[in-house]
């Protein structure tokens, strides 16, 4: 019985260890970005500039 006991908690404690070191980049790889209008996104100023027609 406290060969169980020991080996749940064990599991218990290192289980958000393994979710942590997984990494958290969940909904990280895209990010949508909008803009006011008569502008767009610059990628390389990594803000909205306005548009020239």
């Amino acid at each position: 019985m406290k060969m169980k006991t020991l080996l749940a908690a064990v599991a218990l404690t290192l289980t958000p260890a393994f979710a942590f070191a997984a990494g958290c980049n969940y909904g990280k790889d895209e990010v949508a970005m909008s803009c006011a209008s008569g502008t767009v996104w610059d990628a390389a100023s990594k803000s909205c500039v306005s548009t020239t027609s």
